[in-house]
């Protein structure tokens, strides 16, 4: 069993990630995490249209994840 309290234990990141996504869709934009992940979801998608083998959706998501996971492990 590992020690919870151990900075080098990464934790379950799906249950953290499951967690804060509750959190968001509950608090919706009085959640802490809401406005950073819409605004690199918005600048993913942004990038995804411009460049020419992704597209917009593939962006959205790969931004939203991509500060997803920078929230829930720093």
């Amino acid at each position: 069993m590992q020690n919870p309290d151990d900075p080098k234990n990464p934790g379950d990141l799906i249950g953290d990630a499951r967690e804060e996504i509750v959190g968001m869709a509950k608090q919706g934009m009085a959640h802490p995490s809401t406005k950073p992940v819409l605004t690199a979801g918005a600048i993913g998608a942004v990038a995804g249209a411009v460049l020419p083998v992704v597209s917009w959706p593939i962006g959205l998501v790969a931004g939203a994840g991509y500060m997803l996971y920078k929230r829930l492990r720093p």
